[in-house]
């Protein structure tokens, strides 16, 4: 047995009103309808909720009982069907968002604040994933939008380009290095270098250049983060290449240089599941993130 949110907004509205007539009213239903429902929730309780006289209704202890528990229902029922209503527009709900290195250190954090503050019933949760791993994770369904090298190929998901990126040379601020001597001036520098695990396709784009240059690199040392592998370079254990994004750590006695090749340079794009059912809340995070773009100012690096 179980009791009906009208049964309990008509034990509301009468309780204060105190009237057949005037709580019929507010219900737009008639005095005989609201009596019946009152009767069908006392048999529902097993005791009087409200004492009738020819001149007052008056609420009783079980009713008051009742009531208390009757209000917090309502609350709650509406607050659930509001929370629903901004779901269905995309203002409510949970975003799983996939990202890789570069895009981390700059345009995703700033495209949190900014969507944090104008939709703060949206939950965001954040995976650390290489591009590979992030598609497998869109088409799955198990993350709902994705920061990943372009192009991607797959007919499940849409892409949207927003800023492009590139390796650049980051040395200690001590070693002497003219971009116009190239990359291969460095073949006798130790690197540091992020592992082939995070991720996959940054590492192999930078020994990819490397090998373009004429070398290998001499590999001294591995790192997961970004900001770890600028100190490292910083402390003059070696020299590296780093997405561009890295100028805006702001890590003092480093320098950057751009390396001049086309190679050097990738699209970052925003990718979706286009079967997705959270496209009015995918919607807006991506029209975020492109504002975010738009306003961005590139880092300033050595030619």
């Amino acid at each position: 047995m179980y009791l009906q949110i009208d049964e309990l907004r008509s034990l509301v509205i009468l309780a204060h009103e105190l009237h057949f007539g005037r709580a019929s009213k507010r219900l737009f239903v008639s005095q005989p309808a609201l009596s019946k429902q009152i009767r069908r929730l006392e048999e529902k309780v097993g005791g009087a909720l409200f004492a009738r006289t020819r001149r007052k209704v008056e609420i009783t202890e079980t009713g008051r009982v009742l009531l208390a528990g009757a209000e917090n229902v309502l609350r709650n029922a509406e607050a659930a069907l509001s929370l629903a209503r901004d779901a269905a527009h995309g203002r409510a709900g949970t975003l799983r968002i996939g990202f890789g290195i570069a895009s981390v250190s700059e345009i995703l954090p700033r495209t949190i604040l900014r969507f944090r503050k104008t939709y703060s019933q949206v939950e965001l949760k954040m995976r650390d994933m290489s591009t590979p791993a992030q598609i497998v994770a869109l088409v799955e369904g198990s993350i709902d939008i994705g920061l990943v090298r372009l192009p991607i190929a797959h007919t499940e998901l849409e892409s949207l380009p927003l800023i492009h990126e590139q390796l650049v040379v980051v040395t200690s601020g001590s070693l002497p290095y003219s971009p116009r001597q190239g990359l291969a001036a460095l073949r006798n520098q130790p690197f540091v270098l992020f592992p082939r695990s995070t991720p996959a396709t940054l590492h192999d784009h930078v020994l990819g250049l490397c090998r373009r240059a004429g070398f290998s690199p001499t590999v001294v040392q591995e790192a997961s983060e970004l900001f770890t592998i600028l100190n490292l370079v910083r402390a003059g254990l070696g020299v590296s290449l780093v997405p561009s994004a890295a100028r805006r750590m702001g890590v003092p006695g480093v320098r950057f240089y751009r390396l001049g090749v086309p190679e050097a340079r990738w699209r970052i794009g925003i990718a979706w599941n286009r079967l997705s059912d959270k496209a009015e809340l995918i919607s807006r995070f991506v029209v975020t993130m492109r504002s975010v773009v738009r306003n961005r100012k590139a880092p300033a690096i050595s030619s």
